[in-house]
C-alpha cells in the first residue's frame, strides 16, 4: 500500500500534468469505488469542472475543482492513474474515466479493487470523516516528540502497531515503520506505553528522516503519464535498510535481519541494534 512519500510523489506528478485541465465528463465504471455516489451524481458533480489544485492529507490525494468541490482519492493496495490519449482503449481493471478538454483521458485503474473516491464540498473537506480523524502531519509542529510520547503512552499496542495507526501517526505504513524503528534503534515489539522521552526523541526524528529522504528520491522521478503511482523504489528493494531483507546482514552490525509478524504484517529488524 502506498505510504506518505509515494502519495506525495503521485500528488506532485498529477499536479504537473493536470492543473488547469477541464473535466469534460466523468464515468464511474465501478460504483463501489465511490460508495457515497451513484454514476449520475458522480458525473454531474465533476462535469465541466477545472482542476485548480492537487494536494494531500495523510495518504489521501485531494483534487480541488473550480466548482468548489474536491475529489478525494485513496489508492489503497493497487490504485494508479494513467493519462492517455482519448482514443486509447481502457486497460483491464479501469474503474473510473475522466475525459479532459485537452483530448486526453485520466483513468483510475485498480487491480485489487480496494481504491476509494469521494466528492465533497471543498469548504467541508477537512471535516469529512476520512480526514477529520487523522493524526497531525509528520512535518508539522503539532507532530512533536512530546506529542508522539504522550500519544504512545496511552496505547495498549506494540510500538510497530502504534506507528501504523493513522489516527496516531499520519502517513507511516508498514515499510516506513520498520525503517524508522531501525534508524531509531528501537525494538518494534516494545510496548508503546513504555516509550521513554529519549527514545521518543529518536523515533520522532527517525520518522521524519525516513519520510523526507524517500520524498526527496520521489521528487527526482520523471512522471510517467501511463503509470502514475506505485513504489518509489520500483520493483527492487535494494534501497531499504531492513525492510524485505530477512537473513541479510544488518547494515550496522552485519547480524542477520529478522522477520516477525505483527498484526498480520511483516516486521523486519535487527535483534542486536534494536533493543
Amino acid at each position: 500500500m502506498p505510504e506518505l512519500p509515494e502519495v506525495e510523489t503521485v500528488v506532485n506528478q498529477l499536479a504537473k500534468l493536470l492543473i488547469g485541465e477541464r473535466i469534460v465528463s466523468a464515468d464511474l465504471m465501478r460504483e463501489r469505488l465511490a460508495p457515497h455516489h451513484d454514476k449520475i451524481t458522480f458525473a454531474s458533480a465533476l462535469q465541466n469542472a477545472t482542476i485548480s489544485k492537487i494536494h494531500r492529507r495523510g495518504k489521501h490525494i485531494l483534487i480541488d475543482l473550480d466548482n468548489k468541490r474536491t475529489l478525494m482519492v485513496h489508492l489503497r493496495m493497487s490504485g494508479r492513474f494513467l493519462l492517455v490519449p482519448i482514443e486509447e482503449e481502457e486497460p483491464k481493471f479501469t474503474h473510473a474515466r475522466f475525459d479532459l478538454g485537452s483530448e486526453k483521458k485520466l483513468l483510475f485503474q485498480d487491480q485489487r479493487h480496494f481504491g476509494f473516491m469521494r466528492i465533497v464540498d471543498s469548504i467541508d473537506l477537512f471535516k469529512s470523516k476520512e480526514l477529520a480523524k487523522l493524526a497531525p502531519e509528520p512535518f508539522t509542529d503539532e507532530f512533536s516528540p512530546e506529542y508522539l510520547r504522550a500519544t504512545a503512552v496511552r496505547s495498549t499496542r506494540s510500538l510497530k502497531e502504534f506507528l501504523l495507526d493513522q489516527t496516531r501517526v499520519c502517513g507511516v505504513g508498514n515499510i516506513y515503520a520498520s525503517e524508522s524503528m531501525f534508524l531509531a534503534g528501537i525494538d518494534p515489539q516494545k510496548a508503546a506505553s513504555k516509550l521513554t522521552r529519549p527514545k521518543a526523541l529518536r523515533l520522532h526524528q527517525a520518522v521524519r528522516d525516513v519520510l523526507a529522504e524517500t520524498i526527496a528520491i520521489g521528487a527526482t522521478m520523471i512522471a510517467d503519464p501511463a503509470n502514475i503511482g506505485g513504489s518509489i523504489y520500483g520493483d527492487g528493494e535494494g534501497e531499504w535498510r531492513v525492510y524485505g531483507r530477512e537473513n541479510e546482514p544488518c547494515p550496522n552490525c552485519s547480524q542477520p535481519i529478522v522477520r516477525i509478524v505483527q498484526a498480520g504484517r511483516s516486521t523486519f529488524y535487527c535483534r542486536k541494534c534494536q533493543r
